[in-house]
């Protein structure tokens, strides 16, 4: 059993990891000194720069292994967002065709779907977006029919922020593999949270976020397969094979190489098996304590082993945990001056305006404990009962 964070001492209950995670303090401790004094360029051939290059390359083996890939495969970026638009402007500014395709789904991440957005309105790209499932799944058939000789990419997210559902990567994979179309997956909430194998899944392009696995927020990667050819966002000085100019963040790239072997770890302890049984400890007492109330978003398996989205009739998210300031989680709604309005996520697997207003995503972590669970069922059925 590690020791308790820090960060979470006497804070409420943190059911947000899905959100960011409190930065591991063995992550802090790995890159402190190349903050402090291992301050060389990686870049320098002098003694000064030696160390850090030194760091940069175990860093980029360290996140390679957590996703079965080479080291010279690992590309660092500033955040998730930038490896997203890396691989998707990458891929359709690279491709040699007067008017790419691409098809991604339509509860993707902002980033992929505001990327898609910009590459219509300033390059003439064409988008297919996918609907979903009630679950939140894609259709295998759907891409497939879907794919044309001008499509270039397909992006498609490991598992859903919000439900947590996982999609059928490796099938939807080889669909577009067969077409000769590059195929780009968002990880950024699967990846050290369930087991990940770049060449299983058969993926060109994978996504890495270092605040969703316990580094520090401003730190990402994007596997890029050998052979793949993408267009540089960032041009300069040929950093990071030539596709993200600037001098390498060498503590930042140290605090996800060292949460990525962090992660490789707890995977092979079973740490993902340990999680699963807590969130379904939650759930369980839930449905128990509010029989015919609790509504399960999503798929009850095949998803995220972090991942709790319920509704509990006769409540709205947002009123039931502004009401139990001792829970830190997140609802199925955003709030815009004031009126909150459902998910588009939500809506897009057909969940009706009431039903999403209900939800709430708890989403639980490393430090997530027993107690910790049983006193956030309590708390939730108290509030729910006097709705």
């Amino acid at each position: 059993m590690i020791p308790a964070h820090p960060g979470l001492q006497g804070g409420p209950v943190y059911l947000d990891y899905n959100a960011t995670t409190p930065v591991d303090p063995r992550v802090a401790e790995a890159m402190w000194p190349y903050v402090a004094d291992r301050f060389g360029n990686p870049s320098s051939g002098h003694a000064y720069g030696i160390e850090p290059q030194q760091a940069l390359i175990r860093a980029r083996t360290q996140v390679a292994a957590l996703i079965g890939a080479e080291a010279e495969e690992i590309v660092f970026t500033g955040s998730g967002s930038e490896a997203d638009n890396l691989a998707l402007r990458g891929a359709i500014l690279a491709a040699k065709t007067d008017r790419p395709h691409m098809v991604t789904q339509v509860t993707e991440h902002p980033a992929v779907l505001e990327t898609c957005r910009a590459l219509e309105r300033l390059h003439g790209t064409d988008v297919t977006y996918l609907p979903v499932n009630h679950e939140g799944l894609v259709d295998p058939a759907a891409l497939a029919a879907a794919l044309t000789e001008h499509t270039v990419l397909v992006s498609i997210t490991a598992a859903n922020n919000e439900s947590g559902a996982l999609q059928p990567i490796a099938e939807l994979a080889r669909i577009t593999r067969a077409h000769g179309v590059l195929f780009h997956c968002d990880a950024a909430q699967a990846a050290g949270r369930i087991p990940l194998d770049v060449r299983d899944m058969g993926v060109d392009l994978l996504t890495v976020v270092g605040h969703k696995m316990y580094a520090p927020k401003g730190i990402a990667a994007l596997y890029v397969r050998h052979g793949v050819t993408l267009e540089p966002l960032v041009c300069g000085g040929g950093q990071e094979g030539g596709l993200r100019a600037g001098t390498e963040n060498v503590a930042l790239a140290v605090a996800l190489g060292t949460a990525a072997q962090l992660a490789v770890e707890d995977l092979a302890d079973g740490g993902d098996r340990r999680i699963a049984a807590l969130r379904d400890r939650l759930h369980a007492r839930l449905a128990d304590q509010l029989p015919g109330r609790i509504r399960l978003n999503g798929p009850a398996d095949g998803r995220l082993p972090n991942t709790l989205n319920i509704s509990i009739d006769g409540t709205r998210g947002h009123e039931l945990l502004a009401a139990v300031a001792d829970i830190a989680a997140s609802t199925g709604s955003a709030c815009h001056s004031g009126d909150h309005t459902p998910s588009p996520v939500l809506r897009a697997m057909g969940l009706d305006d009431a039903r999403s207003l209900a939800a709430l995503r708890l989403s639980l972590g490393r430090w997530t404990t027993p107690d910790e669970i049983d006193r956030v069922a309590d708390l939730l059925v108290t509030a729910a009962g006097s709705e």
